[in-house]
């Protein structure tokens, strides 16, 4: 049986402070290197096989402390990285619908098949992401694999896990920062047993930021 399960990186200044951030590469702040650093240390006896990540400096930082204490290499896949948002990067969710309330309007009441200014949809991250569950589904065909990716990303993968229309990655999943949710693979499909577990992060570190 292949086991997968999804970290979404640690806390950075933008997903504090609720901006758009995709394509940008911001590093993990503080609160962020002490979330990575304690699921490295809370999760570093489960007997993991493989460890898969994004392209970007905050999954790499996230995935490192646990990559490290374990001995594995990290597996990046640019196919994890982030939808990107176009001509709205680093603004906070609020200034841009202060700024152009029509167009967020228009873009929040679909943002699955509609994209910000220039940026992607969730169809076009499923086009991307979908195909690295099959990869690595032949490279391991069982044990434990660790994906470190962000919250859209995660949450369009587990709608095609489950089954579920990519539209509703938003209303129907949650994945706060640090948090781990967990699939079990097997011949009749994929099966959750785990969505959105931050209980690897002390009391502090879960009073943050947490959609």
């Amino acid at each position: 049986m292949l086991e997968i399960s999804f970290l979404r990186h640690g806390q950075t200044e933008y997903s504090l402070a609720n901006c758009f951030c995709g394509s940008i590469d911001p590093p993990l702040n503080e609160t962020g290197v002490q979330m990575a650093e304690a699921f490295g240390a809370g999760w570093r006896g489960h007997g993991w096989d493989a460890i898969w990540c994004s392209p970007s400096l905050r999954t790499r930082q996230t995935a490192a402390p646990l990559a490290s204490a374990v001995g594995l290499e990290v597996k990046v896949d640019d196919g994890l990285r982030e939808i990107a948002y176009g001509e709205w990067e680093g603004l906070p969710h609020a200034e841009a619908c202060s700024r152009w309330p029509e167009d967020y309007a228009w873009w929040a009441a679909d943002p699955a098949s509609r994209g910000t200014p220039g940026g992607e949809t969730a169809f076009h991250v499923a086009a991307r992401a979908a195909p690295v569950l099959e990869r690595l589904r032949v490279a391991h065909p069982d044990g434990k694999v660790l994906v470190v990716s962000h919250k859209a990303t995660l949450r369009v993968l587990m709608c095609a896990l489950l089954g579920l229309d990519v539209r509703l990655f938003r209303e129907r999943l949650g994945q706060p920062v640090a948090s781990l949710s967990r699939f079990e693979l097997t011949s009749k499909g994929a099966r959750l047993v785990m969505l959105g577990d931050v209980s690897h992060l002390p009391p502090e570190l879960r009073r943050g930021e947490g959609t």
